[in-house]
């Protein structure tokens, strides 16, 4: 009898490896190495049978035709599909167990089902009745979704091929299994191999296939981010389950832009659009209350509002304290001792925390700037005013860099009913001389300079 070979694939970036390493040599992330069964398999013979390349083609041979997009009915969700679903496209759906990644996908269904399209949703974790039951629940009621609860590849493609679907919903990819490949549903091995098979199903038959895929806290379960280089497009869902505003994010997409998000409420119907984020972000700010400040960030091509909380307080402890939700925690033990050395604001013995209200993650560079002023306000203990917002990048002299988008940002803080916006100083000659008369702008080229035009110390 033959002896059995294994080899070892990173959960993060699917590299392979005949021996264990602690460290991954490929992504350098530790302890991502599973043990899985080296398959036998020589061809895919789905591969081979959707095969739609037979030949060499110049540039200028080939039909250039526009990508045909379906709408959802859901305007921000297609904003952030790029307009809508591709035919032939494929497209992975990610987030937390939980957070509304099915509910989300069958409101699509009624939407599209009610327009004559022909849904397959098929589900390896449910069965038909616990489906139904949900559907009506949120009110699905369309007789074009049709309902497969199965887990065998084969027999879910042969299904796709004979009925023809004109969209495919894979619930979830974790669950399918290919008989090919010896190794257990949900293993590296079977989420990709499947993937593959779903992928060459929607490019040679024109369909666009969507696939679920869960993600534990670590955001690093069962190789969703293994999958990214195979997808057309990666939507994921952000938020906590005991809140009831969910951020779906587009992290790729080769058919639009990327790193667009849109927010959604969870509701007893169902998810409910949120068509102005900037708003929910913000109300309920406190007013004349020290450690808080309005950023605005771009969200792929939206700007977005957002309120930064910040609290200093003494320490009990021999070591100061720090914590950041919404913004990274080494980003701002940074701006922390930017403020120290260049600055002459003292945390060395105080705790410090951030907070980013509403959920929201702020990664871009241009929140540095609020993210110091809502930490020295709350430090000196002066309010900032509510009527301001600020944003810039900061450098590790204690300038303050430009940023892109600068008018954008400010004519979305002036449709709000902002007044007054602390921008960097490289940034001003850029304004144009009919929003500098109609909004206060004050350029500022230090982190000392900003809080002095907030605030009078």
């Amino acid at each position: 009898m033959a002896k059995i070979k294994t080899s070892y694939i990173c959960s993060e970036c699917g590299f392979e490896s005949p021996k264990w390493y602690g460290k991954c040599p490929s992504c350098g992330e530790w302890n991502t190495l599973n043990e899985e069964l080296n398959s036998q398999q020589t061809k895919n013979s789905f591969s081979n049978s959707f095969s739609t390349v037979n030949q060499v083609l110049a540039l200028d041979d080939i039909c250039g035709e526009n990508d045909e997009r379906i709408p959802t009915k859901i305007e921000e969700f297609d904003r952030v599909l790029g307009g809508g679903i591709v035919k032939g496209s494929l497209v992975l759906l990610s987030g937390d167990p939980g957070i509304g990644k099915s509910t989300i996908l069958l409101q699509i269904c009624q939407n599209l089902g009610s327009k004559g399209q022909k849904i397959l949703y098929v589900s390896g974790e449910e069965s038909a009745n616990q489906i139904k039951l949900r559907a009506v629940r949120i009110g699905v009621t369309t007789k074009n979704l049709f309902i497969l609860s199965q887990t065998d590849l084969a027999t879910i493609v042969e299904c796709i091929k004979a009925e023809k679907p004109d969209i495919v919903i894979i619930d979830s990819i974790q669950t399918m299994v290919y008989e090919q490949v010896n190794s257990s549903a949900g293993s590296i091995t079977q989420v990709r191999e499947c993937t593959n098979v779903f992928m060459h199903t929607a490019k040679g038959l024109g369909i666009p296939i969507f696939i679920v895929g869960h993600v534990n806290k670590d955001g690093a379960i069962a190789g969703p981010k293994v999958l990214e280089h195979i997808v057309d497009t990666v939507l994921y869902f952000e938020g906590e389950r005991n809140y009831s505003y969910r951020i779906l994010r587009g992290v790729k997409n080769r058919f639009g832009s990327t790193n667009e998000i849109c927010v959604f409420e969870m509701t007893a119907d169902g998810l409910k659009e949120v068509l102005n984020p900037s708003l929910m972000m913000i109300s309920g700010r406190p007013k004349n209350t020290s450690g808080t400040c309005v950023a605005c960030v771009m969200e792929g091509t939206r700007p977005i509002l957002a309120e930064v909380q910040g609290l200093v307080c003494a320490t009990g402890f021999g070591t100061p304290r720090r914590m950041s939700t919404g913004f990274d925690y080494n980003r701002m033990n940074m701006l922390l001792a930017v403020l120290e050395k260049r600055a002459g604001y003292f945390f060395n013995n105080m705790d410090a925390y951030v907070n980013v209200v509403g959920g929201l993650k702020l990664d871009e560079p241009a929140a540095d700037l609020t993210v110091a002023l809502a930490l020295v306000s709350s430090l000196k203990d002066k309010a900032v005013d509510d009527k301001t917002i600020a944003f810039g990048e900061v450098g590790l002299a204690g300038e303050i860099r430009a940023v892109n988008n600068c008018e954008q940002r400010i004519a979305e803080a002036k449709r709000l009913g902002f007044e007054r916006c602390i921008i960097p100083f490289h940034n001003y000659k850029s304004i144009t001389n009919s929003l500098k008369s109609t909004f206060d702008i004050i350029p500022v080229r230090n982190i000392r300079e900003a809080f002095s035009a907030l605030v009078e110390e």
